[in-house]
């Protein structure tokens, strides 16, 4: 074989390698793209129909009003009882979710040897994988009368099952996560904490924990904007009574029922409004304003992240 043929074929090869080169990124730039467009039509298509619901109801009624009563195409859309009912939910499933995960994620990178790991993490990930209807299901017909028979007067529909429940779902998600931020820390630093005569434990929680730190956080954020953003559960378990947060008496809201914002946003479209009207569009409202507290929790995750991360040789 000539030089010459040898030169052609070598050309024509390379200039196959660019062309499926540039094919490939043009691919993966599509897919990352798709990704942008469906987030910025998501809010797109939020935005235009939370802006004809405040055409129909002031924005200041809507931020401002503390009655949420929606009867055929109208009523009153005062946001706050849906509001309060979804930080009672998000706050008592991080009294759940948050000291339970991560002393799964400290004994799971810390004291659990790899037979004992092997087990307990694809245990987890059963438990991330069950559908929210059954956790939903459990809560309504066996947490709520385990609550009564202890001596608890909760409602049929209440709060604090839906709160017990949305918590137990997220102990996955703060529990791995943790446990990654935490496998990242060097064990330099392990090894430094034991050669002070330092304990397990005094190095797993003084040198371990603040050491993955940003990590930890990010997990925390993470959990509560999705047991904020949480629909079957909370729809099943805390019923569809908008109820405003009772300041007098601060565990009654925990024991009667309520509505969080995703169980309105289901009542919204589930109910016999008419396409256009107030309460139809009142769930696009309501979608809005979940996701600009989901957004800015977590830009609060990105800050925390960047500020207190680690960086380690």
């Amino acid at each position: 074989m000539s030089e010459r043929s040898i030169d052609v074929d070598l050309t024509r090869s390379s200039s196959g390698q660019v062309v499926k080169e540039r094919i490939y990124k043009w691919l993966l730039f599509a897919c990352a793209a798709l990704t942008v467009f469906v987030t910025v039509a998501i809010i797109y298509t939020l935005a235009r129909d939370a802006i004809t619901f405040f055409d129909l109801v002031p924005a200041a009624e809507f931020f401002t009003e503390t009655e949420w009563f929606v009867r055929g195409d109208g009523g009153n859309f005062g946001v706050w009882p849906l509001v309060s009912a979804t930080l009672i939910i998000t706050v008592v499933s991080a009294m759940v979710a948050v000291p339970t995960g991560v002393a799964a994620a400290v004994y799971l990178s810390e004291y659990a040897t790899d037979r004992m790991r092997s087990v307990l993490k694809p245990a987890l990930e059963i438990l991330a994988g069950i559908p929210t209807v059954v956790y939903g299901y459990l809560a309504l017909v066996y947490l709520t009368p385990a609550l009564q028979a202890i001596g608890i007067p909760v409602g049929t529909f209440n709060l604090l099952s839906a709160s017990i429940m949305v918590g137990i779902m997220i102990i996955p998600m703060v529990s791995s996560l943790s446990e990654d931020a935490m496998s990242s820390v060097p064990d330099s630093l392990r090894q430094a904490g034991y050669g002070m005569g330092a304990t397990k434990y005094e190095v797993s929680t003084g040198i371990v924990i603040p050491a993955a730190i940003s990590g930890i956080f990010s997990s925390f954020i993470l959990a509560l904007s999705r047991a904020i953003g949480e629909t079957m559960i909370v729809v099943m378990a805390a019923g569809l009574r908008p109820r405003m947060f009772n300041f007098s008496n601060p565990l009654n809201n925990l024991l009667s029922s309520g509505q969080p914002m995703t169980a309105g946003m289901v009542n919204a479209v589930t109910s016999d409004a008419t396409g256009g009207s107030a309460t139809y569009l009142s769930m696009f409202a309501l979608g809005l304003t979940l996701f600009v507290i989901t957004f800015a929790m977590n830009l609060a995750s990105d800050f925390v992240a960047a500020r207190y991360q680690e960086e380690y040789q």
